[in-house]
């Protein structure tokens, strides 16, 4: 099985760092192989170009400047989104990802005005996310990050398995809460087939 893990944070040190490194850990443990896009570490541009949204709905000109991108998706048996949502939302970084990424005839076509998902390979996709607030304020904002793994990533990769680990109130979160959480993830992650 392939895994394609797409980390989005700037610090090497980050808690979210730790959480990626138990995600590719547990993932290779289990023979998983790992092809790790780090997207700060990549230097990835996030912005989504002129030219690109203007060739945005031509098949296959809005593949060309993000082809190394869509092949690693397109080769992964299981997608692992790991990210902090900061202001309730993903990191730039991630959402500029998924701008120029999934992209139609990559994610989804558009036939007869209806969006229709695009045959995946996936089999399983999960999102890691690491919240500042605690689950009230997420809630009181209706939580997009959770609501478009939701809707969004689930309709575009149309995955067997499907999960959101998230960590509320990091900004209140000791050693014992994140290692909790760290245990957490490694037992969701190594009951993946």
């Amino acid at each position: 099985m392939r895994a394609l893990v797409i980390h989005a944070h700037p610090v090497p040190e980050s808690y979210s760092a730790a959480l990626r490194q138990t995600v590719v850990d547990t993932l290779k443990q289990n023979e998983w192989e790992v092809d790790l896009c780090d997207l700060y570490q990549e230097n990835f541009n996030p912005i989504l170009s002129q030219e690109e949204r203007r060739n945005y709905h031509s098949i296959p000109e809005n593949r060309a400047s993000v082809e190394s991108y869509i092949q690693r998706v397109q080769k992964a048996d299981g997608i692992f989104f790991i990210y902090p949502v900061w202001i309730f939302g993903f990191p730039a970084i991630l959402k500029g990802f998924l701008e120029r990424v999934m992209v139609p005839g990559v994610a989804f076509n558009i036939e007869d005005g209806k969006i229709k998902a695009v045959q995946s390979k996936t089999n399983c996709l999960v999102c890691v996310a690491t919240y500042g607030g605690n689950w009230l304020r997420a809630f009181m904002t209706l939580d997009p990050p959770r609501m478009i793994a939701y809707s969004n990533l689930r309709f575009y990769f149309q995955p067997n398995v499907f999960k959101y680990l998230a960590l509320y109130d990091m900004n209140n979160a000791d050693d014992t809460k994140r290692g909790h959480f760290l245990k957490k993830v490694k037992q969701q992650i190594s009951q993946l087939q």
